[in-house]
């Protein structure tokens, strides 16, 4: 599970450019491990940043263009594409380096079923897209009936559901490219969340936790291992605190003791800890959380 910061660093403007750079740093060790036949690497990736960059186009393609605004789940299915095709291509050019352009990389459109009576439907709280002025904000909940939020100060933005993942719908499609020996890109962005409804399936606005969902992946594909890679060396108590101590290996139920002290940022480190605790008990070996 690639971390934003795989994809684009703090700073940066976010042209392809630069996206591409930070991939490729990305895909040589994913590539390494392929090519090193110790293991088969199911990749997924966060969106962010992109879904971010979409949303705003949204908004102003629609206002100076009278360009129809897409859904938040046809926008997440936009930047599944955008990201699979960087990490495609980045890992394919590795592969020819390496000698080893047999081995197929893909990227599969991946939808997320969620419960309808999730809870965080009546309680949106995910920031989603561009900052906006008080006014702009007001006026962008007026017309699009949606909710705004001041950002810790930063300005006000647009916050959405993120109901927990429940069941992967390619999953069968996963585990059939896995068993070929191809290598999936998967369950972008956490997902394309989808509802049950009438014995059929609907997109919904929200956004998925991308390691909630990897790990819901990892699940269906009976993986070992589940490796989460973010920007920090791993996860800590005491976070930046004077007595702030880094963790090494640990028990599940150390885990949810950290858990249920409040130790784990909810919009961090609480997700990628809820996942590998999720993850050991469903039977995996070990969850690795690390830079």
């Amino acid at each position: 599970a690639l971390g934003g910061n795989a994809i684009l660093q703090p700073g940066q403007k976010g042209t392809y450019e630069e996206q591409l750079v930070n991939v490729k740093t990305s895909a040589k060790n994913l590539a390494d491990m392929i090519m090193s036949r110790k293991y088969q690497v199911i990749i997924t990736h966060g969106n962010g940043p992109q879904v971010g960059a979409i949303l705003l186009q949204n908004d102003a393609g629609q206002a100076m263009f009278k360009v129809p605004a897409m859904p938040m789940d046809v926008c997440g299915a936009e930047s599944q594409g955008l990201i699979g095709y960087m990490i495609q291509q980045s890992m394919l050019d590795l592969l020819i380096d390496g000698g080893r352009p047999d081995i197929p990389v893909a990227t599969l459109v991946t939808r997320v079923i969620v419960d309808r009576s999730d809870p965080a439907f009546k309680n949106p709280t995910k920031p989603v897209g561009s900052f906006y002025t008080e006014e702009q904000a007001k006026q962008l909940a007026s017309e699009k009936n949606c909710i705004v939020i001041n950002d810790a100060g930063r300005g006000w933005r647009r916050v959405v559901p993120s109901p927990d993942p429940k069941k992967i719908v390619e999953r069968m499609a996963i585990k059939s490219m896995v068993e070929d020996h191809i290598v999936p890109i998967v369950c972008g962005g956490g997902g394309i969340p989808v509802i049950e409804e009438n014995g059929k399936l609907k997109g919904v606005e929200a956004v998925i936790d991308k390691d909630l969902a990897g790990e819901r992946v990892a699940e269906a594909i009976d993986a070992d291992v589940l490796l989460i890679l973010t920007d920090v060396n791993g996860a800590a108590i005491n976070y930046k605190k004077s007595d702030e101590k880094w963790l090494r290996k640990i028990s599940v139920a150390e885990a949810k003791k950290y858990l249920t002290d409040g130790q784990f940022a909810k919009g961090s480190m609480g997700p990628k800890m809820t996942a590998a605790i999720r993850f050991i008990e469903y039977g995996g070996k070990r969850a690795i959380i690390t830079s």
